[in-house]
């Protein structure tokens, strides 16, 4: 695990794919909201796209073979793991090839894929997978913002069992910690674009304005390289 780890964050920094280049004034026009599972990013995308008048990219969320991977059955996580990467290249791509000069937000990041590849498939499967990403995203152009949500794996287990989702409750906390500690890992040396870092613990962007509005205002500025966002005040 932990030499997959280190393989993922070396090609996520890696010259395969250009870093985009620095805009300037002009603000982002492709954001990319990005976190593990319950973390908030779907809502946080929802909100910003209608602020920001943009385009919405939404992850894929009726992956046909997701029940049989948390019932833990046999080739179920390399069929999962297909399906979500065929699915997720094709919306990107599908809305980014559209002729408009919307901006775009999307609620997933397209290395997430790979992040669940290695967490979840056997060396074989890995191999075989890793050839069709090579083909499928090597055209794909990066996003100007990356905002990476954070949470502690206690706060995540305990929106995911808020959240009442039947296939859900079969993730076990170990496996909640695991993906948390993967994100951790390949974000800390993520270089292919502009990062901004939230940790969600004790932010409700739906039900305090005032975490939503300063988040907005630091949007209104620049992020150069990997910057932190921090609200002032918090929680009563």
């Amino acid at each position: 695990m932990v030499n997959r780890e280190a393989a993922l964050v070396s090609d996520a920094s890696s010259a395969r794919r250009a870093p985009a280049p620095r805009r300037g004034s002009q603000p982002p026009r492709f954001v990319v909201l990005e976190g593990p599972l319950r973390v908030g990013k779907t809502t946080l995308a929802r909100i910003l796209a209608e602020k920001l008048h943009a385009r919405r990219i939404y992850d894929c969320e009726d992956n046909p073979f997701l029940a049989d991977f948390y019932s833990e059955k046999p080739g179920a996580a390399f069929r999962a793991q297909m399906y979500f990467l065929m699915e997720r290249q094709k919306r990107v791509r599908g809305v980014l090839l559209e002729q408009s000069h919307e901006p775009v937000v999307s609620d997933f990041l397209m290395e997430k894929d790979r992040i669940f590849a290695n967490l979840n498939l056997d060396d074989e499967e890995l191999k075989l997978y890793e050839r069709y990403y090579e083909a499928v995203t090597q055209d794909l152009p990066q996003p100007d913002l990356v905002i990476y949500l954070q949470a502690k794996p206690e706060v995540l287990r305990g929106r995911i069992l808020k959240k009442k989702a039947e296939e859900e409750r079969q993730i076990s906390p170990e496996y909640v910690e695991e993906v948390a500690r993967s994100y951790e890992h390949f974000f800390f040396r993520y270089a292919a674009a502009d990062l901004l870092v939230i940790d969600t613990s004790e932010i409700d962007f739906v039900e305090r304005s005032e975490d939503l509005q300063q988040l907005l205002e630091r949007l209104r500025e620049p992020v150069r390289g990997t910057q932190y966002f921090l609200p002032l005040g918090g929680p009563d």
